[in-house]
């Protein structure tokens, strides 16, 4: 009983102040673009998912299976976002126990509030998406390997493992993370067979879905290649936001570099922490595919590093000691308020397509034709049709979940060109890019929306044309015929030659 209050002490508290900072304003009263894919693929039927998942988002594809049966309870922004609250909290649990299974209660203590309070943790706790679940996954699967390395079965290790890299895919660098722990502590040839057969399996059972997503992978193909900056960025990041709570976590870390060969702390935490970002980043540059989010799961080796180089340096017995640890993660939270108030409102993400769908309803009365540029645009019709109930959409020929698309099909070029020409008002929903740069879109459709609004309608009245959350809402009316200029005279009679 003793040792389970003591667990308690240690694993609560991170899970409590987890929960406690991913309910905090979790309603925004709006979803972002990609929650919103999110919430409209999850509506879908399971067949309609499954035949989805086969054109585009199968890296997605178990997450949004999960989705499907959360939101069918009832669809809304909080169950669309509770998922990856409890993932969050679930995570820093696991942090907590896994410090103070390999080190002390209260170096698991710390690292679990530190994971709890760090802003880019609480940032995706509120994001409808798979990155905290994937967090939860990593932790669990690294707690698991532990677990196994001191006489436990090695088979839950392999599930956890291969449900966390199916969840997305990228996580399947954890695997090396785990080689490198196994090779510095130098674990016996019986317990490497062990792992390497279960991250076999794990890897075996992705196989399928990286062949699937392989054929999909246009879907990144707007990523860049990552440089220096990246790295410094994700180094923040993962130690703070910067000023004296960064350089004090990175001083702590670096005091608990690993030292002899075996197991420890830090020889679990530093792979974990580095390993997964340091692989995508070089693979990205031949084939860009970073992004800080694919990484996310890596996080957690850093409060683990931070808090056993605390424990390192102040090395008392004193039971003063936690307390004061905790006190200073509370003292690094209030440093990021200011950062944690900010993303708890709509301005906390790129856009809301809430406040899209509402200037549609405002502006764009029932009837009236309007056209997305591109197709993509049509999210916001999708995640709240409200705003766009009785509009024509002109190019719409068969719905998202009826062509198994994201967007719906639209029609061929030459029927959408003979769509347009027939309008005379036009309402054009544009991404940024659409309308203000020198875009030539590779797809017919999108050619045949471009070329027939800039050369057969003209923007209309001046006020007509709204931006809001980076979309662009302007009004079109069709170009005036060109006046036809006076008859041309008759020829002259010719004349008569001379003879």
């Amino acid at each position: 009983m003793d040792i389970r209050n003591r667990a308690g002490a240690v694993v609560l508290p991170p899970v409590g102040a987890g929960l406690a900072l991913g309910l905090w304003g979790l309603d925004r009263g709006g979803m972002w673009r990609d929650e919103a894919v999110t919430f409209q693929v999850a509506r879908r039927s399971v067949p309609q998912i499954w035949r989805l998942l086969h054109g585009v988002d199968a890296v997605h594809g178990l997450y949004y299976l999960l989705l499907h049966a959360v939101l069918a309870v009832r669809p809304g922004e909080v169950l669309l976002r509770l998922p990856s609250v409890c993932a969050a909290a679930l995570a820093a649990g696991l942090v907590a126990a896994l410090g103070a299974r390999l080190a002390r209660p209260r170096v698991g203590l710390w690292a679990g509030l530190l994971y709890a309070v760090t802003p880019l943790v609480g940032h995706y706790a509120q994001e409808g998406r798979s990155y905290a679940l994937v967090c939860a996954g990593a932790a669990g699967a690294t707690l698991l390997l532990v677990r196994a390395l001191h006489g436990c079965s090695w088979w839950p290790y392999g599930v956890v493992l291969a449900l966390t890299c199916l969840l997305h895919e990228l996580a399947v660098a954890l695997v090396l993370a785990h080689g490198v722990t196994l090779l510095h502590a130098r674990v016996g040839r019986r317990d490497g067979a062990r792992w390497a057969a279960a991250a076999g399996a794990a890897v075996l059972v992705l196989t399928p879905l990286a062949v699937v997503s392989r054929a999909q992978a246009g879907q990144v193909a707007w990523l860049p290649r990552p440089g220096t900056g990246s790295a410094l960025r994700l180094l923040h990041a993962f130690l703070g936001t910067g000023g004296p709570v960064f350089w004090t976590c990175l001083l702590l870390a670096l005091a608990a570099l690993p030292g002899p060969r075996r197991l420890t702390l830090a020889s679990v935490a530093l792979p974990w922490a580095v390993v997964p970002p340091l692989t995508l980043l070089a693979v990205s540059q031949l084939r860009p595919m970073y992004d800080d989010r694919y990484v996310l799961y890596a996080l957690a080796g850093a409060p683990l590093l931070v808090a056993a180089g605390a424990d390192r340096v102040l090395g008392a017995k004193s039971p003063l000691v936690p307390l004061a640890g905790t006190l200073a993660v509370a003292l690094a939270f209030t440093q990021y308020l200011p950062l944690y108030r900010q993303d708890r409102t709509l301005r906390g993400r790129p856009d809301t397509l809430a406040a899209v769908s509402a200037l549609a309803a405002r502006e764009v009365r029932p009837g009236e034709a309007v056209v997305f540029l591109p197709a993509i645009g049509r999210r916001a019709k999708v995640s709240h049709p409200e705003g766009f109930r009785g509009v024509r959409d002109v190019a719409l020929e068969a719905s998202g979940p009826a062509s198994g698309t994201l967007y719906g099909r639209e029609r061929g070029a030459a029927e959408l060109r003979r769509a347009l020409l027939a309008l005379d008002r036009l309402w054009v929903l544009a991404e940024p890019y659409a309308l203000r740069s020198p875009w030539y879109p590779r797809n017919p459709a999108e050619r045949v929306k471009l070329t027939v609004v800039t050369e057969e309608f003209v923007p209309g009245e001046p006020r007509r044309e709204f931006v809001r959350d980076g979309v662009t809402l302007r009004l079109y009316t069709r170009r005036p015929a060109t006046p036809a200029g006076p008859p041309a005279p008759p020829p002259a009679p010719p004349r008569p030659g001379r003879r």
